[in-house]
């Protein structure tokens, strides 16, 4: 599976373009959604030879992405998934929203891990596992304010479903929250299938990340 990462990567392209046809929340949902993602996409395949990631690490990345394009496709308050979940369960409002910052503390801290191992002089360990957490913990915090930017920025229904607090006072809090505890949980449970899906990457020159 060494053509994995190609696959992937053309997969999100069809599913991108396929959703973008036929989302009813608009373009501009779509993009302010999932245009984050896509650039981390765009990020990983520029360098995709002089510093190729594990196998684990691109099935993480392309997981995400399609959280994100289902909440760009409907917005996340509008998700069919958490309209769902909400009548099923008699709950106050869509969660769908908690799934995605969740998954913002799940898939990118094994991005940040792998990447920490292999350009710094970091270990694995304590100190490791302290710091990609905090990193976690701080793009959640600049994905708040992001949100709150681009609804200054762009008014009306786009700019709010971006927000996406529906009416909850303690959004923010919680979307940081479930991103910090989402990485707290990955890290320990699946770092070893992590761990050795990195020892099978050869960089450059024959330098693996064991």
């Amino acid at each position: 599976m060494n053509r994995l990462p190609q696959i992937l990567f053309v997969l999100l392209l069809v599913i991108s373009a396929v959703t973008m046809a036929i989302a009813p929340a608009g373009l501009a949902s779509w993009w302010l959604e999932v245009g984050p993602g896509l650039a981390g996409v765009a990020v990983l395949a520029a360098t995709h030879r002089r510093a190729p990631m594990s196998h684990f690490v691109y099935v993480c990345v392309f997981i995400h992405v399609l959280i994100l394009i289902y909440g760009g496709v409907y917005t996340y308050a509008e998700t069919p998934l958490g309209n769902w979940a909400k009548e099923a369960f008699d709950l106050s409002r869509n969660h769908y929203d908690r799934v995605g910052h969740l998954a913002l503390g799940v898939f990118p801290c094994f991005v940040i891990k792998e990447v920490l191992l292999r350009f710094t002089p970091l270990v694995r360990g304590g100190w490791l596992y302290f710091i990609v957490v905090n990193i976690v913990l701080a793009i959640g915090g600049f994905w708040e304010l992001l949100e709150w930017w681009v609804t200054l920025v762009v008014a009306g229904d786009v700019g709010e479903a971006f927000l996406g607090s529906q009416g909850d006072v303690w959004d923010a809090q919680w979307d940081m929250f479930l991103a910090l505890v989402g990485a707290m949980i990955a890290l320990p449970l699946l770092g070893k299938f992590h761990d050795r899906s990195m020892a099978r990457v050869v960089w450059p020159r024959g330098k693996t990340t064991a």
